[in-house]
């Protein structure tokens, strides 16, 4: 039989089997090449406890026991050791000196330098004692021709204690660490050692945890794999330890429990300062499996897996709300062929099963993800899977696209959450953070404050732990990535992240401040402020107004090239939304500078600029997956016949884009009220239109009402339509579309209306009474007689509301008087 004993650093698996004269053979298979390479043989049958090989596979260490069971009972008056050391020269084949000869059990390991490195003359070895002490050896080579080399004839070789009293050790091939804890009093210590290639090394963490660790046996993680042990691994201490990439450090173990039905499990979140403890209620209790869970690391995500009852994926990066991690049973929780408790995880995304001998990659599957989106009746799986999707697989174009289109068909289904306000806010999280380091702080990841629904099965209680003491100087990678994790909670990291209640605050008190806005052809604005509020300096908004010009082109231009040409969205001026851009900006950029000022304000405006546009981005591809999902055109832009049933879906979650948006106060892309008010006059009756619209559900735009006034000619039904569009429209934008509609009742609405500004203006004024003579033809009404002398006479004196429609003066309101008149009367006006 073939049995894996150790994996080294550079992915190389180290395996032993039996020969046909039962001489016990040691190989070594490197996972990138698929390479087998026959290392040593032993003319005997030995059991292999241990075994490593150099970096440049010139030296083997290997630790076994020396007789069989039968063999010992035989030895017993003689003074043999039972267990044995050996460091052997395999290249070439030479000595065979003895590192150690005693009565316990010895693990070995090879430290690895960087890779890439030019051969070296000295290698270091650890010895790892079931006598609870792990020490190094230092081995120094002569090099001979084509790479040989043999082993300085200088006696005893160095060697040096690095730790002693642990009772569990862990080894990080990859990372070159030694994690162990040592026992004190009520509590433990756990202390890490950190291994340099070209230095010796030092402990550089420490952390008091509340572990129960009063176990006699030495438990040792990633030492090699001792099968005949390992079937007893569930009477030792089941504890690993994990890191992640962005700066993560995970303790997990399994407890004992006082009932059979139920098993208790820890998370120590060393990183966020609190541990989770879970108790999972088991579906069946009868299996004789049921020992011990089994931990495996997965990077973004820590796997605590008992075969045949569940599988519980626990997000490393945001561990505070349960919702995110991912617990699953029955069939959705078995894992490929894993079906044993004895499993270790020797470097990310690997599990070796220890009872096989058998080394496997662990991954997570997209496919599977989708179809647990679909299936899931929790929204807890729904929101876990969701994030686990877009954070595990970063964004894929593909994925997205099944996302979106999930997303579309289950609006209604997910009850303690926004599916579309989740998707974008986790969406841009995922493609920001990688950019700039720690910008995964200050950025948000959900749009969740907090969880208040439940795992069915599962109840969590967490625990404040003290946070772990680092001792480093300028050590860069994981140790710098953990630090900055560890300052972040010292300074309340909740607080650290970008949130809109701010942003929200403002936008409020703007809107109840700025009155309106009134749009000038050069489009420039001007400013009516309530006089009992402080006004806001001109300045400031047109400072505001500017910036978000500069960031909807950029981000135009960067969204609208493919868009353009499959949804209908026009390039118009939003001011509405690009005052809330401008202050999403304005806020963004001072939060980003309070927290990195060491990026710049250069690189932190390239930042906000980039969030910006990611978050213009990611509307438009919902939009564009719904609309080629529908297979609508841009013909659903015209007002001539009424909308399908596939314009009535889009309008729907159109609808509640727009509710997301407003619940997160963020930004639409420019074009998008105008889409949504044309699908809306399309999809729905007359009075649904005009509720949405008193409601603010749609939003009356330039660019939508004046194409309804000019393409609806003024049957009856579009004639009422008009009407009660043109009545709710503000007044700046009221004063630019009401001119595009020639028909007397607008007419008459612009005559009162400019008789009535001016006439209040006139207050204001020193006017001379108007004189009795007429400016135009003889008219028999002596009160419209006076009104259009007064109105001339005041146009006389400079004072002008409608300076560029000319069409627009005394003579004007003449005519639509004489015209109502007349038609009131019933008589023909020539």
């Amino acid at each position: 039989a073939l049995y894996i004993v150790n994996v080294e650093r550079n992915g190389k698996v180290i395996y032993t089997w039996k020969g046909n004269q039962r001489n016990t053979h040691i190989g070594l298979y490197d996972l990138q090449t698929k390479q087998n390479e026959h290392l040593y043989m032993f003319e005997k049958d030995l059991h292999i406890i241990s075994c490593s090989v150099n970096n440049e596979r010139t030296l083997l260490a290997v630790s076994f026991r020396q007789y069989s069971e039968e063999e010992t009972a035989s030895q017993l008056l003689q003074s043999v050791s039972k267990y044995l050391t050996l460091l052997i020269e395999i290249h070439p084949i030479n000595n065979v000196r003895v590192l150690k000869a005693v009565d316990s059990c010895v693990r070995v390991q090879f430290l690895y330098p960087v890779e890439d490195r030019n051969a070296s003359t000295e290698s270091r070895l650890l010895l790892v004692s079931e006598d609870k002490y792990i020490e190094q050896f230092d081995i120094h080579v002569v090099a001979e021709e084509e790479h040989k080399v043999v082993i300085q004839k200088s006696g005893q070789l160095p060697r040096a204690k690095v730790a002693d009293d642990l009772v569990w050790a862990q080894w990080d091939m990859m990372e070159q660490r030694l994690f162990y804890i040592v026992p004190k009093e009520s509590k433990s210590t756990l202390r890490c050692v950190q291994f340099y290639p070209d230095e010796n090394f030092n402990s550089i963490l420490e952390s008091h945890l509340d572990i129960s660790v009063n176990d006699t046996q030495l438990k040792l993680v990633n030492f090699g794999y001792n099968y005949s042990q390992d079937q007893d691994a569930s009477k030792s201490l089941n504890l690993q330890v994990f890191t992640s990439k962005a700066g993560g450090l995970c303790l997990c173990c399994s407890l004992a429990s006082d009932t059979l039905d139920e098993i208790v499990y820890s998370i120590y979140f060393l990183h966020k300062g609190y541990n989770k403890t879970f108790t999972v209620a088991l579906e069946r209790t009868e299996s004789h499996q049921l020992k011990e869970v089994a931990f495996m690391n997965l990077d973004y995500y820590v796997a605590a897996y008992l075969p045949g009852q569940f599988l519980h994926l626990l997000n490393i990066q945001h561990p505070d709300l349960l919702c995110y991690s991912l617990f699953l049973t029955g069939e959705d929780a078995r894992i490929g062929m894993l079906q044993n408790c004895y499993i270790q995880s020797p470097f990310m995304s690997t599990v070796l099963d220890c009872g096989a001998g058998s080394l496997y990659g662990v991954s997570i599957s997209d496919s599977a993800l989708l179809q647990l989106l679909h299936k899931s009746k929790h929204d807890s799986q729904r929101l876990a899977a969701l994030h686990c999707a877009l954070l595990y697989f970063q964004h894929t174009e593909d994925l997205e696209r099944q996302i979106i289109q999930w997303i579309s068909e289950n609006l209604s289904t997910c009850h303690s959450f926004d599916p579309i306000q989740e998707f974008i806010i986790a969406s841009l999280y995922c493609r920001m953070c990688p950019e700039t380091q720690n910008l995964d702080k200050l950025l948000p990841y959900t749009s969740l404050l907090d969880w208040i629904g439940v795992v069915p099965g599962v109840i969590c209680a967490t625990d404040i732990i003290s946070l772990p003491v680092l001792q480093f100087q300028n050590s860069r990678g994981f140790w710098e990535k953990l630090n900055s994790n560890l300052e972040s909670v010292k300074y309340a990291e909740p607080h650290l992240h970008y949130h809109n209640n701010v942003l929200r605050r403002e936008w409020r008190s703007l809107s109840e401040e700025v009155v309106g806005l009134l749009l000038c052809s050069f489009g420039d604005f001007c400013l009516f402020t309530n006089q009992r509020e402080e006004r806001r300096s001109t300045a400031y908004l047109r400072n505001i107004f500017e910036n978000a010009k500069k960031y909807v082109l950029v981000s135009f231009v960067f969204t609208l090239s493919y868009f353009a040409r499959l949804v209908p969205l026009f390039e118009e001026e939003d001011y509405q939304q690009q005052l809330l851009m401008g202050l999403m900006v304005a806020q963004l950029k001072d939060h980003l500078m309070r927290h990195l000022q060491y990026v710049g304000r250069k690189k932190i405006d390239q930042i906000v600029l980039d969030y910006v546009a990611n978050l213009l981005n990611l509307i438009h591809r919902i939009m564009k997956e719904v609309w080629r999902r529908y297979q609508l055109h841009s013909y659903v832009f015209c007002f001539d016949e009424r909308g399908s049933a596939g314009e009535f879906a889009v309008f729907h979650i159109m609808s509640r884009i727009l509710e997301a948006a407003n619940g997160m106060c963020m930004p639409l892309p420019p074009g998008f009220h105008s889409l949504h008010l044309g699908l809306g006059v399309r999809c729905l009756p007359l009075h649904t239109v005009l509720h949405y619209i008193d409601n603010g559900v749609l939003q009356l735009t330039e660019t939508c009402v004046r194409k309804l006034l000019k393409d609806l000619d003024d049957t009856e039904q579009n004639e009422k339509l008009k009407f009660s569009i043109v009545m709710r429209l503000p007044e700046a934008l009221g004063q630019k579309v009401r001119l595009f509609w020639n028909h007397p009742i607008n007419a008459n609405l612009i005559a009162r209306k400019y008789v009535k500004l001016l006439l209040e203006k006139l207050e204001n004024r020193q006017c001379s009474r108007p004189s009795p003579e007429r400016f135009s033809g003889p008219v028999e009404f002596l009160p419209l007689n006076y009104l259009t002398n007064m109105l001339a006479e005041i146009e006389n004196q400079g004072v002008h509301l409608y300076e560029k429609q000319d069409h627009v003066n005394a003579r004007f309101v003449e005519e639509v008087a004489l015209k109502h008149t007349m038609t009131f009367l019933g008589l023909k006006y020539s």
